[in-house]
């Protein structure tokens, strides 16, 4: 019986594995189906095909591939860290992409960010990204530390659906540790700006004496600090016009 090219490939690697490892089959399945599986997810189709890697890559293509449709994910930018800017060592950045969801269907529960591959920069492994519209944007952040040793550093970055399946671009951070980084006081700065514009004066005139109308007056239009010296202290005006004041200084 002819076999197809590509079948036959198949068949010739499944036919040179005889490990019995279980780790070792994880990472078999993984090359024979490519990047869009992680190792829970390889893991997962080994245990429901008693670990046979022939037909847990069957299983991952029926069932994965056949009956559902990944979402999609467009990197847009870098909003924090442009690639391959220099950081100090041992310093901590946040890592901000700009991300868009292409449509025409929103994401799904569960969804997250997932490191990938290359340079350990950040303790954790995966931010939770959240369903998103189509055609709509969101920022994602991660806290991340240089490493101790100059150098330039990347690590790989994708988004996955919560069974494990990888779509969208893939992403990175990619720095330049050097002692004269900048980044530190990039960030410092940007935070200064994210503090908001000087709150509104609020003040109250609390002179227990003043009419509502002058302690609106003086909320509202305050003149300087002479401006209690505007006051008509004519003692032959009505007290509808005058307003008392306390004395400066009592006589004995």
């Amino acid at each position: 019986m002819e076999v197809d090219e590509p079948e036959g490939v198949l068949l010739e690697q499944f036919s040179s594995m005889q490990t019995i490892d279980r780790d070792d089959l994880v990472q078999q399945m993984i090359r024979l189906v490519g990047e869009n599986i992680n190792s829970a997810a390889a893991k997962f189709y080994l245990e429901m095909n008693q670990w046979n890697v022939q037909s847990a890559v069957g299983a991952y293509f029926d069932l994965e591939l056949a009956n559902s449709t990944l979402p999609g994910m467009i990197f847009v930018r870098d909003v924090t860290v442009g690639e391959g800017e220099s950081v100090p060592p041992n310093t901590r950045f946040v890592k901000t992409w700009r991300v868009q969801n292409p449509g025409p269907d929103a994401w799904p529960p569960g969804c997250v960010l997932r490191y990938v591959d290359g340079a350990v920069l950040s303790l954790t492994e995966r931010v939770i990204a959240g369903p998103l519209d189509p055609y709509l944007s969101t920022d994602i952040s991660i806290d991340m530390t240089s490493p101790a040793q100059p150098g330039l550093y990347q690590s790989k970055w994708r988004m996955s659906t919560a069974t494990g399946s990888f779509f969208g671009d893939v992403i990175w951070v990619i720095i330049s540790v050097e002692v004269a980084g900048t980044l530190s006081i990039t960030q410092q700065f940007d935070s200064l700006d994210q503090l908001g514009s000087r709150p509104a004066n609020h003040s109250v005139n609390r002179n227990p004496f003043g009419t509502p109308q002058q302690q609106v007056d003086t909320q509202f239009d305050q003149v300087g600090p002479h401006a209690a010296d505007s006051v008509n202290r004519n003692p032959f005006l009505s007290n509808q016009h005058q307003v008392p004041t306390l004395p400066s200084k009592l006589l004995f």
